[in-house]
């Protein structure tokens, strides 16, 4: 029953961040690039890995490469009067001598001269980082440090020596240390969360309670209450994300819809597009579509292929057969360089034909956005390609029947509903070429039927891909500047921009944390583009990267495919559905940081010509996890065959390596590892729908609210 305790307790959790001490509007304008805005947002702001801090070791204990605690004191601030110059550029040191009986060990900060107040020499202090051994002696960067009263014991340290520390993903201006202190004021509230759980799931599944897996996720009490916490949770995401694509099934299915394909539209009248030959999943995957759309049902299908498979062609007829029968196409796509490259493709293709092919993206200016959004009211335009853009209010359509959304996974179920709500139970198509095995992608995608692209379009080379350590690097660059010399592009990639960014912001392109979080020198696009441009002076070289203004990115993109650009140093922003058959080289640069599917997603750009394609992953990661996984993507070319490997890599994880994937939204939940509690999650789902379709019961109240909310 919904009670004034509940209506508190939800107005509570619902507080802006800036009811908690400490956060102003600075601090709020940057938490909200991490989405935290609210008290529930910043406790669902999962750790990423954790820091055993139980037990500190002596200097001379400190091992080469591993992240340890010791308790020193400060023998001399040494402040740098000059620049260095190292692999990070020009930067200015400050060295702390410090030790303890056993040794001495010097710790490093470059750029932060304001460090020098943090120190007073013969203070104690306890350091957490990762120590380097050469024959200088011992050395730790940039670690954490706390100060330790004087007389204390070893006992008597506050956070820096106790327990398991949590280790947060982070922004631009905000710290781990900053972090900690504010989940720490707001963890009164954790025991009031409302939980949104059945009741007799959660005593089948023997879950902790909310509150308990909330206070233990972030500051556990012992191993035990961080696995009780994190099954919780994992739980949670995983039923509350089944059952709001069951959910949205279930009323999706009330819907009756039109036919969007007429009757003398014949599947093969499609091919006309094209002048090259379709394979034959293409083939068929189009078939499957045109029944769907032949039929008073509203289609909702997920077409699945891997990269270089031809979804693009596939959706292509799909929004030709919509065309053909009175019926409009809305295309949605994660980036502005994604929808443009759409936008050229899908004009060529249907500018003999005479379908209007339009585009909407919030880079466009003013005039464009009228004029696109003016069309698609007259039914002018029959093909709408964007962004999100296509979300916004004043976006309608005169008679929208067809919604397509390209890499589904940067998507929700919310936003394929808020698209489809535009026309009157329009057909819908996802495509993703994010390499997920069939028995995850039905339970994930469970609201859509499934087509399958497992055949490559004739003349696709395999791209050769090699795995090399930093000590190689040059050769990789000497054979780059060969393929620049025969008249090919190339693409490098960094993990990180650059700039700002902080030293333990390490998230992966799958959204896993790299198995070499405690790497401190990290390839970043903004400094190697500077290097390159130096190293390659009679070559034309640029960097791109997702904090440029969308015209700006479209500009480069533009320019590279044009082959105005010789060599494009990027971020992942190049990771999904560029096409430029005139690059045939890639190099990744620290490459441990991104996940499997990323690294078949960056491989993908080469290999789109006739040419010879290569790619270089450059590594120096040492964890054999981390090995294993590059040493796959060099060996396979198979995208499903990846991902099975994959999850057979990762296994069930370590307590110290938790990982966040980014799939689908999820924020602790990691479906390929967790298979088996998906599918505990999957089965608790569908039984809970089948008693109860709306959610109507008393004890389902509180789910189905959260479900609806999330559907907005």
């Amino acid at each position: 029953m919904w009670t004034t305790g509940n209506f508190e307790t939800c107005r509570k959790m619902s507080r802006a961040i800036t009811a908690l001490p400490g956060v102003g509007a600075k601090r709020t304008e940057t938490l909200a690039r991490l989405g935290i805005e609210t008290i529930e947002d910043l406790l669902r702001h999962y750790p990423f890995r954790y820091e055993d801090r139980r037990q500190a070791v002596t200097v001379v204990a400190l091992k080469d490469g591993e992240s340890s605690l010791a308790r020193v004191r400060v023998r001399r601030v040494i402040r740098q009067p000059f620049a260095v110059r190292g692999a990070k550029g020009s930067r200015i040191p400050m060295k702390v001598l410090c030790g303890d009986e056993s040794g001495e060990m010097t710790l490093l900060y470059f750029n932060a001269r304001w460090m020098a107040g943090v120190f007073r020499e013969g203070a104690e202090y306890w350091v957490y980082g990762t120590a380097h051994r050469d024959l200088a002696g011992v050395s730790m960067a940039h670690p954490e440090v706390e100060s330790i009263p004087e007389g204390a014991e070893d006992g008597e340290a506050a956070l820096a020596g106790a327990g398991f520390v949590p280790v947060y993903p982070l922004t631009a201006g905000v710290t781990q240390k900053f972090l900690r202190g504010l989940v720490k004021s707001a963890m009164p509230e954790a025991a009031s969360v409302s939980d949104v759980l059945p009741a007799e799931n959660a005593a089948a599944r023997r879950l902790a309670p909310v509150g308990y897996a909330l206070e233990n996720i972030h500051f556990p009490a012992d191993e035990h209450a961080l696995n009780a916490a994190r099954y919780r949770l994992i739980y949670e995401e995983l039923f509350l994300f089944q059952a709001q694509v069951l959910y949205a099934r279930k009323r999706g299915d009330a819907d009756t819809g039109v036919c969007t394909a007429s009757e003398s539209l014949k599947p093969d009248e499609a091919a006309g597009l094209f002048t090259y030959e379709l394979t034959g999943a293409q083939r068929r995957a189009i078939a499957e579509i045109h029944a769907d759309m032949a039929s008073t049902s509203p289609m909702r299908r997920l077409l699945q292929g891997d990269v270089g498979s031809g979804k693009t062609a596939v959706a292509a007829a799909a929004a030709f057969f919509a065309a053909k029968s009175g019926f409009q196409t809305a295309i949605m796509a994660p980036t502005e360089i994604l929808a443009a490259q759409h936008f050229t493709e899908f004009s060529r293709l249907f500018r003999d034909v005479g379908i209007s092919v339009c585009m909407l993206t919030s880079g466009l200016s003013a005039a464009q956005k009228r004029e696109a959004k003016e069309g698609l009211i007259s039914g002018e335009n029959m093909i709408a390609i964007g962004t999100h853009a296509l979300l916004e209010p004043d976006v309608t359509f005169k008679n929208l029947g067809l919604v397509v959304t390209d890499e589904q996974h940067r998507f929700g179920v919310r936003q394929r509903l808020r698209l489809r709500e535009k026309g009157k139970a329009p057909d819908t198509l996802v495509m993703t070429a994010t390499p997920i095995p069939r028995t995850l992608a039905l339970m994930l995608y469970a609201d859509l039927d499934l087509s399958v692209l497992d055949e490559m379009p004739p003349g696709r080379k395999p791209v050769t891909t090699r795995y090399i350590n930093s000590g190689k690097r040059d050769d990789a660059y000497d054979f780059a500047e060969r393929v620049m010399a025969s008249g090919r592009q190339v693409y490098v990639v960094a993990p990180s921009i650059g700039d700002d960014e902080g030293f333990d912001q390490v998230i992966d392109s799958d959204g896993l944390v790299s198995d070499e979080t405690q790497s401190v020198v990290m390839a970043s696009a903004l400094e190697l583009v500077e290097e390159l441009a130096e190293r390659f002076p009679h070559r034309r070289v640029e960097v791109l990267h997702g904090r440029m203004k969308g015209e700006k990115k479209e500009e480069i993109m533009q320019r590279f495919t044009v082959g105005l650009i010789d060599m494009l140093v990027s971020t992942v922003v190049i990771e999904v559905g560029v096409n430029v058959p005139n690059a045939t080289m890639m190099i990744v640069e620290s490459a441990e940081r991104f996940g499997l599917a990323g690294l078949h997603q960056l491989r993908g750009r080469v290999g789109r010509g006739a040419a010879k394609s290569f790619c270089v992953l450059i590594s120096d990661a040492t964890t054999e996890l981390a090995v294993k996984r590059l040493e796959t993507v060099a060996r396979e070319a198979d995208g499903f065959r990846i991902a099975e490997l994959d999850m057979e890599l990762r296994g069930s994880g370590d307590l110290f390596g938790v990982r966040q994937h980014g799939l689908m939204g999820f924020k602790i939940a990691d479906p390929a590892k967790h298979m088996d509690i998906l599918q505990a999650a999957n089965r608790d789902a569908q039984e809970t729908l089948a008693r109860d379709s709306g959610l109507c019961l008393p004890e389902h109240a509180a789910l189905r609210r959260r479900i609806e909310a999330s559907l907005v």
